[in-house]
């Protein structure tokens, strides 16, 4: 029988008497009475009747009667037992209604439980107490049950706040990979941006808790810069197999033209072809790698041939030059050995040397600059000996100059003369003059 609805006679549990355990036994009444019978529990059949528990009582003609707050009401009948009996029985069934109550109470404790259970069979159970069959303290589990359903909105609070707390962090992260997205739509990159587009995609998608409207919004924008970057790497492909096509057409036109000329014996012209073809191959751009290389092996083996010709005659004619080496160093060690002070002599056979090296001839191109260098610095020196010869000589044949010595050497005689006498004042006259002269000879053989 619900605990909600009316009994008649029942003697469930086995007719067990829990009067004494739920204080609604005959000692009870001693406990808990409104006056109408003896404090030692022996008021009669009215006592038994009216007095028989402080939450309820069973009257003469078997209705059971929970008092509450508000006064009494029938909450069912008994004619199975004694008044003490039924009393008992109902307040058993008000353990278990309490009973669920402990056990609510105790789900709230429990992380991880949905509160929306929880107020739902609280609600329950508040809502049936005004209509319970039981006797027992139906305002305090009325009360704890308010407070429960009180704990589960602000549980429900809680969670909700952190429900928002994971979607806003949901949504931050995924709005970050969007603005990845977004910032890679401008990347040159290609393939490790292709492979980091693939991984974003799977990152958004593992990253749930966002409602289906904002997800596709953030999804389509992240749609969009891919498309975006397949779109501008589709064309950079395209045009660059254009430009590729060209180079290698480019290319084919001038290993075409390398080996049209590399069996030309023109050395030097052929040789700055060459150099202008190569110039042309670099700014040809580069074809597919597998084609370029292939082009290259072409082109170089077409200027192999004409440099190993080249070579090959170059190494022969130098083979020749070699004593002409040697005869150009006898030489230079000859003009090494020109006295620089005797500069007139040797500058007459400085030029019968360069005649002489110049009727030699042509020497390995390997050997020729350093030759020349050192023949060109003998000549220098010998020219800036002569040039300085001339120089002193112009110097000493200057009348002021020479004016300025004698007046000094008559000076010098005239302050010894002073000296030798012990006269004072033409010893300073002397010394004054001398300095004065002396300072004019340094400067005009300066200016000179």
């Amino acid at each position: 029988m619900s605990i909600f609805g009316n009994a008649m006679s029942d003697r469930s549990d086995g007719g067990r008497d829990d009067s004494a355990r739920l204080g609604t036994g005959p000692d009870a009444a001693a406990r808990h009475h409104d006056g109408d019978g003896r404090p030692d529990g022996t008021g009669g059949s009215d006592q038994v009747n009216n007095d028989q528990s402080e939450w309820g009582r069973v009257s003469s003609d078997g209705t059971v009667y929970l008092r509450t707050a508000e006064g009494e009401r029938a909450v069912g009948s008994w004619r199975a037992g004694s008044p003490e009996e039924g009393l008992a029985h109902f307040r058993r069934r008000f353990d278990d209604l309490a009973a669920e109550v402990v056990l609510l109470e105790r789900r709230l404790t429990v992380s991880g439980v949905d509160p929306a259970g929880i107020a739902g069979s609280a609600r329950r159970l508040r809502d049936g107490l005004a209509e319970a069959a039981v006797v027992g303290d139906v305002g305090a589990l009325a009360a704890r049950l308010d407070a429960v359903l009180a704990a589960t909105d602000v549980r429900r609070t809680e969670l909700a706040a952190q429900r928002a707390q994971r979607v806003a962090a949901a949504v931050a992260a995924k709005e970050e990979l969007v603005a990845e997205a977004e910032q890679l739509t401008r990347s040159s990159e290609w393939k490790a941006t292709s492979e980091r587009f693939r991984t974003i995609g799977e990152d958004f998608r593992a990253i749930t808790g966002v409602d289906k409207r904002t997800d596709s919004a953030l999804w389509r924008r992240i749609a969009v810069a891919r498309d975006e970057f397949t779109r501008r790497r589709t064309a950079h492909f395209a045009a660059l197999d254009t430009q590729r096509t060209r180079s290698r057409e480019r290319k084919e036109a001038i290993i075409a033209e390398a080996v049209s000329i590399s069996g030309s014996s023109d050395w030097g012209a052929t040789t700055a072809r060459y150099r202008a073809l190569m110039l042309e191959w670099k700014s040809a751009g580069r074809a597919a790698k597998d084609v370029d290389d292939e082009l290259w092996n072409q082109f170089r083996a077409a200027q192999d041939a004409f440099f190993s010709r080249r070579n090959a005659v170059n190494a022969e004619r130098d083979a020749e030059l070699r004593a002409n080496q040697a005869s150009k160093e006898e030489l230079l060690a000859e003009a090494t050995a020109l006295d620089p002070a005797d500069v007139e002599r040797s500058l007459r056979r400085y030029r019968e040397i360069q005649d002489r090296w110049d009727a030699i001839g042509h020497v390995p191109r390997d050997a020729v600059n350093s030759l020349e260098r050192q023949l060109s610095a003998i000549g220098d020196k010998l020219r800036e000996a002569s040039d300085a010869r001339w120089d002193r000589r112009e110097i000493e044949e200057s009348p002021f100059l020479r004016k300025l010595r004698e007046s000094i050497t008559k000076l010098e005689a005239k302050l010894e003369r002073a000296r030798a006498n012990g006269r004072a004042r033409e010893i300073a006259e002397a010394e004054s003059a001398l300095a004065t002269q002396r300072a004019w000879l340094a400067q005009a053989e300066q200016q000179s």
